[in-house]
């Protein structure tokens, strides 16, 4: 067992029974009282989230826990196919634990899978990601006025927002957090 000062964001905890990653952590303090950590912990079981306060006289249960790379190969009704580039072995991750994240999955791309005691738990996005533009629209012409972009269409299905000189199959680079153009590779 170890102390509440411990925890970590991006850590995994065991929390009434179940793992629950660290979203945010925060150490607080109030006059005279004793100190207490706040943390935003999401189940690794059922992905709800929870806002829970640790004092320092609890006891916190940390998980073994450990990041392998591996390649995005397709998806079916299993769920979500990574592959091990050592082993070729395959690893499944169900569309709860992707959730949202499906959008930057790009087949043959390598992401971090997070692993808790040797089972796929969680996708690590990188901060950007490279996709292919599937569908573009062609600029008008006198749409040159200021800093114009227009919406086009990536392999993933999602619509970002691009400057007008992209054209159909160039490839970009998106932001992961805000869904954001980066530039063309």
């Amino acid at each position: 067992m170890a102390s509440p000062t411990e925890i970590r964001k991006g850590r995994v905890i065991v929390y009434q029974g179940a793992p629950h990653l660290v979203m945010e952590m925060l150490h607080r303090t109030q006059g005279r009282q004793a100190g207490f950590v706040q943390t935003t912990l999401r189940s690794l079981q059922s992905g709800s989230t929870t806002t829970t306060k640790f004092r320092s006289t609890d006891n916190v249960e940390f998980m073994h826990t450990s990041t392998q790379k591996l390649e995005y190969s397709y998806k079916d009704p299993d769920g979500h196919h990574f592959m091990d580039l050592e082993t070729y072995e395959d690893s499944i991750l169900s569309d709860n634990m992707i959730g949202d994240d499906e959008c930057f999955l790009v087949e043959g791309n390598t992401y971090d899978i997070l692993l808790v005691d040797d089972d796929p738990v969680r996708l690590e996005l990188p901060a950007s990601v490279e996709a292919k533009v599937v569908e573009a629209p062609d600029a008008l012409r006198g749409d040159t006025a200021g800093n114009v972009l227009k919406p086009v269409t990536i392999t993933s299905g999602i619509t970002i927002q691009v400057p007008l000189f992209i054209k159909k199959d160039d490839t970009i680079k998106i932001s992961t957090t805000d869904r954001s153009y980066l530039g063309r590779v």
